[in-house]
């Protein structure tokens, strides 16, 4: 079953209508310092291209927590993987503080997440989640669950499709990224994906 088949089902949880290439998970993922990350949150993963592209990166006692609401993306995600650096979490991104906190309870209970007992501060959250087309109020929540996870210093990566960059949901997005990290910046065109995208990339604001 393909994303697209997803989005025709559930397009309330699937946000896109077809998969993320290679070479824009690439642009993704690179300069972030996931190679140095301990802890790296994924939200709306989808079909994993972009949580291959984050494994590839992450050294062996790092940990990736996938943050998916489409049920039946999330169980295949789980099932299609066996990497043990990799927990999907079923659940909204708007969630994401109150995730991370029961699976760090669950990992010092010894209960499922014990494989994420290595959890700490979140130091990149790397998005795949349809932001402009998100009813404002839903946006903000999950905005400031990524900035509230993230460490000082964290960054924040997500992309934006090229032919959308002008609307006013964009622009509304840009100015929200503005508001709440301390730098944000804006890659080249990635003209190899359908449709051409580019990457925000924002740094969280230092403690103080």
């Amino acid at each position: 079953m393909s994303i697209a088949t997803e989005f025709l089902r559930r397009p309330r949880t699937t946000g896109a209508i077809a998969a993320s290439s290679r070479r824009l998970a690439y642009a993704m993922t690179e300069g972030i310092g996931l190679e140095r990350a301990r802890t790296v949150v994924e939200l709306g993963p989808g079909t994993g291209v972009f949580t291959d592209a984050v494994l590839d990166r992450l050294g062996p006692g790092a940990r990736l927590v996938a943050v998916e609401l489409n049920p039946v993306l999330a169980a295949r995600l789980s099932a299609g993987r066996r990497d043990p650096r990799l927990t999907v979490v079923q659940g909204s991104a708007a969630d994401l503080a109150a995730l991370m906190a029961g699976l760090a309870a669950g990992a010092t209970a010894g209960g499922k997440a014990a494989g994420t007992a290595c959890l700490g501060p979140v130091d990149a959250v790397v998005s795949g989640l349809p932001w402009t087309v998100m009813p404002r109020e839903l946006r903000g929540r999950a905005l400031d669950a990524v900035s509230d996870v993230l460490a000082p210093g964290g960054r924040f990566t997500t992309f934006a499709y090229l032919h959308a960059a002008w609307t006013p949901p964009a622009r509304h997005f840009t100015a929200e990224l503005a508001r709440r990290f301390a730098r944000v910046e804006r890659s080249p065109v990635v003209w190899p994906n359908l449709p051409p995208a580019f990457v925000h990339r924002a740094v969280r604001k230092s403690a103080g």
